[in-house]
């Protein structure tokens, strides 16, 4: 596992993008740093520009380092029983075109220890969208991925892993007012 995430690592810190198992479905990621590796994923999945996508990070400091977290998005983030993705204001130091119109970022705070290996070793957020092309339905399981996408990426981290769960995150939208809006159940 440990080369595995280390030719990930490679491929990201070049610009590359890589097809991933993340602790809900498979998802397609870049270095959300690297404006050129996020419009690659833009392209790979016939996406528009207009609708942002998520980001993940292994830990609290990272989190904070992005965005000014308020205490009830901790309080969220720890009575949450499901992954679940937190849209957050006024983002700081990602690609322009990873932040939403509105400045906003969806990011989630993951467990599975691979990828905060993954995430720790980049030493930067990382990009996640489903694996799968625009309007056309998520994949469940790696054997439901397009071959479009399998070609499209630079890297396949094929970790055999029981952590996805095969079902989306619960997205949560914060306001600078504290008031909450749940986008994705």
């Amino acid at each position: 596992m440990k080369e595995k995430i280390h030719k990930a690592v490679e491929v990201l810190k070049n610009g590359g993008i890589i097809l991933y198992p993340t602790d809900t479905i498979w998802g397609i990621g870049c270095d959300a740093t690297n404006a050129e590796a996020v419009d690659k994923i833009y392209k790979l999945k016939q996406r528009n520009e207009e609708k942002s996508m998520i980001i993940l990070v292994e830990n609290d400091r990272r989190l904070q380092n992005i965005v000014d977290v308020p205490d009830l998005a901790w309080d969220l983030i720890d009575l949450s029983e499901k992954p679940t993705t937190i849209i957050y204001d006024e983002p700081k130091d990602l690609a322009k075109n990873v932040v939403a119109k509105d400045n906003t970022i969806g990011i989630r705070l993951i467990e599975p220890m691979f990828l905060k290996q993954l995430i720790g070793k980049l030493n930067k957020p990382l990009v996640s969208t489903s694996a799968n092309i625009s309007d056309k339905k998520s994949p469940t399981s790696f054997k439901d991925i397009s071959k479009e996408i399998l070609n499209g990426v630079d890297y396949i981290l094929d970790i055999n892993t029981t952590e996805t769960k095969s079902k989306s995150s619960c997205i949560i939208k914060l306001t600078k007012d504290s008031q909450i809006k749940i986008i994705r159940k």
